[in-house]
């Protein structure tokens, strides 16, 4: 007896390998999207961190300078709208341009537990400076600002 070998058909098998090779590039042509994507979040994130440092740059600056000054406490205090102040005037405009939306976004100076007690002319106190910023993306979309806030105690030496 002799065994019988079938032969597939001519056409039957056309295209596998072209299929494969599609199926293969669909895959590799999501990976490089998902490459792509976290690229974008990664380049987002790098400029949040950009202000964020950018922000406790500039608070550690005024903090700097008032601990210098610490007995002219008062003169530091700031509650945003209006003019600002001629101690920290250099300040709040450096604010206003290293930081997005800084126009609108006004720094605050405000001091509290003010020492002495009730003086018009207080010499040392617990001071908060808040910084703000908005990316121009957030602006457009009503968004709420970012903030940076430090609460400091800046009291004169004993001595």
């Amino acid at each position: 007896m002799r065994a019988v070998t079938r032969v597939p058909a001519q056409g039957g098998e056309r295209g596998v390998m072209l299929i494969e090779a599609l199926v293969a590039i669909l895959i590799f042509s999501i990976g490089i999207l998902a490459v792509v994507g976290m690229q974008a979040v990664a380049i987002k994130d790098v400029a949040s961190a950009k202000y964020r440092s950018e922000a406790a740059f500039l608070v550690q600056e005024l903090l700097a300078q008032m601990w210098i000054d610490n007995g002219n406490i008062g003169t530091y205090a700031y509650t945003g709208p209006g003019a600002p102040p001629v101690k920290i005037r250099d300040w709040v405009n450096k604010v206003q341009s290293r930081l997005p939306d800084g126009a609108n976004q006004l720094p605050s100076v405000t001091l509290t537990n003010t020492l002495p007690v009730g003086s018009p002319t207080p010499t040392g106190a617990t001071v908060q400076i808040t910084v703000r910023w908005r990316l121009p993306e957030e602006a457009t979309q009503n968004l709420p600002a970012h903030s940076h806030t430090v609460i400091a105690y800046v009291y004169p030496s004993a001595t």
